[in-house]
């Protein structure tokens, strides 16, 4: 395989804006917030040019120099294709609105978004000598790290609140993770890998805690770019939990901004969370640069139950730089869009996607997005892998086949 320089410098606390050697495993920053992965962006912007990239294959390590990865034999492939932005035209004629694009992250290895975090995440572990790695998960995270570290030769501990959906919960554990249920959240999940670092000499793997996730992440900026010809969308509407993808777009737009491959114009970003679990919404309304950890958190959408998120402020600040905001939506919203969407333009979303679309009709009716703005709704997971209720009716095959009957109409 061709290797490609990398262009990374340093990674650098987001919070204090102190630096770190690169090439070094590391964890938090010394302030105990996410370090962020900085290149020299002009060499890198000289080395490659958009019609490069039309001659590699359609996996998200296109973008190699954008990425952390030094030698290409450590990068671990399960197949990351490049996910398909789907038009949900009747949507759009039914609402009155402009563009509706969902970007269907559900192709991906594992079935979710996830896969693109951890592809870099456990590539970089295996350059760095990582033979350990545990995280907490609501499901996807969990199933992702399990399949790459298991290519990759590294061991893995999965912990999940006792209510992941069970086949999250098979699929880590089918993968090769030793997988354990807590009768908690996830961030008491989080707890547990953060107290066993030292007696397990594992890698801690959760949101935010090592570099290269955001990274991983950051991709689906740089490939909705170049799929909509270097534009954005004038609205990204992203299903908030730890807020690693929206964190890693926002950084992906800077960094393309900076080679020249797209102007200064930003998507409104947008992050939607639940009502039973929606810190980053409380403290946008607040105005506050932090969120408090929320109480009791409930939803049906598992993978935004996330109560505390260690890169609260890198969500807010990009939510506000870019003229956006957060908003929370009921469970029933997201049931309704869930159907809407299946059985309108039958695309199966999973309840985190289905809360976006919930999130777009909703803000519609306030204004808050216009209704001539393209917008971008993110679809973070295959829909095959949650609940989806059914209306269905038998046939006996002993008796004569009844046609009126599945036609519907009534027996005269």
């Amino acid at each position: 395989m061709k290797e490609y320089p990398s262009f990374v410098t340093h990674l650098e606390c987001s919070y204090t804006g102190k630096t770190y050697p690169a090439d070094q495993l590391h964890g938090l920053s010394e302030a105990g917030k996410p370090l962020l992965v900085r290149y020299d962006l002009e060499a890198l912007g000289n080395a490659i040019t958009k019609q490069d990239l039309v001659s590699r294959l359609p996996e998200f390590w296109r973008y190699r120099e954008f990425l952390p990865v030094r030698k290409s034999s450590n990068i671990v492939r399960l197949g990351e294709v490049m996910t398909p932005i789907l038009p949900a035209l009747k949507l759009q004629k039914e609402y009155g609105c402009g563009e509706i694009l969902i970007k269907d992250e559900g192709r991906l290895p594992t079935g979710s978004f996830k896969a693109r975090g951890i592809a870099v995440a456990v590539s970089m572990a295996k350059e760095l000598g990582v033979t350990c790695m545990a995280m907490p998960t609501n499901g996807n995270a969990g199933a992702a790290l399990a399949a790459y570290c298991s290519a990759a030769d590294i061991e893995t501990y999965v912990f999940c609140p006792e209510d992941t959906p069970r086949v999250n919960i098979e699929e880590i554990a089918f993968q090769g993770a030793k997988t354990f249920l807590a009768n908690g959240l996830i961030n008491d999940c989080g707890r547990i890998v953060g107290e066993g670092k030292e007696i397990m000499k594992w890698f801690d793997t959760s949101t935010l805690k090592e570099p290269y996730r955001i990274e991983g992440k950051k991709t689906m900026g740089l490939e909705l770019a170049e799929q909509l010809n270097w534009e954005v969308p004038d609205v990204i509407i992203y299903p908030t939990g730890g807020g690693t993808g929206l964190i890693g777009m926002w950084k992906a737009f800077n960094e393309l901004e900076a080679i020249g491959w797209i102007g200064s114009k930003r998507p409104r970003m947008v992050a939607v969370q639940a009502e039973g679990c929606a810190p980053i919404v409380k403290a946008f309304k607040e105005g506050t640069r932090h969120a408090e950890p929320w109480p009791n958190a409930s939803t049906i959408a598992s993978g935004i139950r996330v109560p505390a998120a260690i890169g609260d402020f890198l969500i807010l600040d990009a939510i506000r730089e870019s003229g956006g905001f957060a908003v929370a939506v009921s469970d029933e919203q997201i049931n309704d869009a869930h159907q809407a969407c299946a059985k309108k333009e039958g695309i199966l979303l999973c309840p985190e996607g289905a809360a976006t679309l919930a999130a777009l009709k909703q803000e519609l009716v306030t204004g808050r997005i216009d209704s001539s703005e393209q917008v971008m709704l993110f679809n973070c997971a295959t829909g095959l892998k949650y609940p989806m209720p059914s209306e269905h009716q038998t046939i006996d095959l002993n008796q004569p086949i009844d046609y009126e009957k599945i036609r519907g109409r009534s027996e005269q």
